[in-house]
């Protein structure tokens, strides 16, 4: 199983509930193709650089996970095929960006301990 980091954005018209229903989809998906969670962030609603389909915002969620390669093909499937995505990235994560991130999410744990 290889390392992978996928960012998506969702269209800002969807409400809280459904938001929360499409990144559990896709969660799920990769739980029920054999793939495992690492970490899962969501960044929130946020501007987009340029518009996409005339939205100038969207929710931004990123999912480091483990899983097969040919998992990947199905993965991206479904994002096409999902309306409420604007964008997607995915990609294979190498040695140093597994220890950077890994260090990144250490540093905010301890950002969190500090604030409480």
């Amino acid at each position: 199983m290889n390392n992978y980091e996928t960012v998506f954005i969702l269209t800002p018209v969807l409400s809280d509930a459904q938001m929360k229903e499409a990144v559990q989809k896709y969660k799920d998906l990769i739980l029920a193709n054999g793939g495992e969670m690492v970490n899962e962030e969501n960044w929130g609603m946020r501007k987009l650089a340029y518009p996409i389909q005339k939205k100038t915002t969207g929710f931004y969620n990123l999912f480091e996970f483990k899983a097969d390669p040919s998992f990947i093909a199905k993965l991206e499937t479904a994002y096409r095929r999902d309306e409420r995505l604007l964008r997607f990235l995915t990609f294979k994560m190498e040695k140093y960006a597994i220890k950077y991130s890994e260090t990144r999410r250490n540093a905010a744990k301890k950002e969190e301990v500090k604030e409480n």
